[in-house]
């Protein structure tokens, strides 16, 4: 039986990869701090089916304790909004930054099978070309942008260094029932319209997004997973997206129908928020060709299986 370490696993993500990783049969251990106890993984009901270990991803002896026999390692464990980034630069590139090369350092002793890295379609920053391509340059302009930039490049280092077999996976806006953190767009559009409220909307609807549902976010995982252990993933970043960009505005609408909602969202912004991007949209091609796969969960399906979650978990 194999062992699978999933670093910030009591995050949205996080949950639903533990889960995955668990149904197909894999040991799982858990590291995320203290203060994340009782999110995905209770959420799911799985604290009884995993080893937690409690403790900070840019603490080395907690990582290694953590890395104790894993075969395979998925480092989840970030800061990952945008607003609570900036006001705290340092606290996001200690998290972001240090606990990557952290986990790489780690896992350069440990010599786990394959070491996936989550990146993110924002270290690519502002860009007039899109779709991003694995090959185009990153130029972050904000702090989370530059955080998962450094992580990204100082992942891939470790293949040419040292040989360690890592990749990065760079996914676009994920979404999905079981994100309990209302500060992001699904979660807090849906819990307003099923709750008869308008949803407060930080700019005018115009910003588009590559949006891609949870499910497919693990497959992703699981794909890059196997194409490292194989050897062509080795080193390499690796976009997931569904390849198509779409408005905040029709997002909004979507959730709305599925709600079943007559509200008007309160749109309260001009343009992206601050330190957001306009558009963004990755090309999943490269992933596609390394291991088949690709999305398959449409926005309308996955949009009516979020609201249906936040419906029944009010």
């Amino acid at each position: 039986m194999s062992r699978a370490l999933v670093t910030g696993g009591q995050g949205f993500i996080g949950g639903h990869l533990v889960r995955a990783l668990l149904a197909r049969g894999d040991e799982v251990t858990v590291l995320d701090l203290p203060s994340a106890r009782g999110a995905a993984l209770a959420l799911h009901g799985l604290e009884r089916e995993v080893e937690l270990i409690e403790g900070d991803v840019a603490d080395r002896a907690a990582v290694d304790r953590a890395m104790e026999g894993a075969d395979a390692v998925f480092h989840l464990a970030a800061r990952t909004l945008v607003g609570p980034a900036a006001d705290d630069p340092l606290g996001t590139f200690r998290t972001n930054v240090e606990g990557t090369w952290t986990v790489l350092e780690a896992a350069r002793s440990a010599a786990p099978g394959a070491v996936v890295v989550a990146s993110s379609d924002k270290a690519y920053g502002p860009s007039d070309s899109l779709p991003y391509s694995e090959g185009d340059e990153l130029r972050p302009a904000a702090t989370y942008e530059g955080s998962k930039a450094a992580a990204d490049v100082i992942a891939r280092s470790y293949w040419d260094s040292w040989q360690l077999p890592v990749a990065v996976t760079r996914l676009a806006n994920v979404y999905g029932g079981g994100d309990l953190n209302a500060s992001r767009l699904v979660p807090e559009v849906a819990s307003a319209f099923l709750s008869g409220r308008a949803p407060k909307i930080r700019s005018d609807g115009s910003p588009r997004r590559d949006f891609i549902h949870v499910s497919d976010a693990v497959g992703a995982y699981l794909a890059v997973e196997d194409v490292v252990v194989r050897g062509p993933g080795r080193g390499e970043a690796l976009n997931a997206g569904t390849g198509t960009a779409h408005s905040v505005r029709e997002l909004i609408d979507l959730i709305r129908d599925k709600a079943g909602s007559g509200l008007d969202p309160d749109y309260e912004g001009e343009g992206s928020p601050p330190g957001e991007i306009d558009e963004q949209c990755v090309d999943p091609s490269k992933l596609a060709g390394l291991t088949g796969w690709a999305a398959e969960v449409s926005l309308d399906d996955g949009i009516g299986e979020a609201v249906e979650w936040y419906r029944t978990h009010r």
